[in-house]
């Protein structure tokens, strides 16, 4: 049922990010399907440019996939059932890019305990939930 399993991490709070790997390492495993990591970068801001390396975006882009593969060794995912990416823009569209491009069957995710201002100005994980072509499961904390 799940042959391509999605799930972006945020780099900055891997603690968060445990259940939803243990998720779809679960239905990866039930399913006999893959699984992808995604961490997604935010984009240098122009002010800050000309105040950092020309290489920033390089270097973050190469730490972070380090950092990834050392979560995809840890998850629990066969080595061979298990990938991951790095992709720099902003972080719900850059899912939604990166599912369809997989060609995702689910996205798995964590979101933390909604706010009063989540309920006005949505999250990530609510951007996910309503503009994904494929299925979506959000996993608390």
């Amino acid at each position: 049922m799940f042959k391509s399993i999605l799930v972006p991490i945020d780099l900055a709070d891997t603690d968060l990010a445990k259940g939803a790997i243990a998720t779809a390492a679960t239905l990866a495993q039930t399913w006999n399907g893959m699984v992808r990591l995604l961490n997604v970068l935010p984009m240098t801001p122009v002010m800050l440019a000309e105040y950092v390396p020309a290489d920033f975006d390089a270097q973050q882009r190469e730490t972070s996939a380090e950092a990834l593969q050392i979560v995809a060794q840890e998850s629990g995912v066969e080595p061979s059932r298990v990938s991951s990416v790095v992709r720099q823009g902003g972080i719900y569209h850059e899912i939604l890019e990166e599912a369809a491009a997989m060609k995702a069957d689910l996205i798995v995710m964590t979101s933390h305990r909604p706010a009063m201002r989540t309920y006005f100005l949505g999250s990530n994980a609510g951007h996910v939930v309503r503009y994904a072509k494929c299925s979506v499961l959000v996993v608390r904390h």
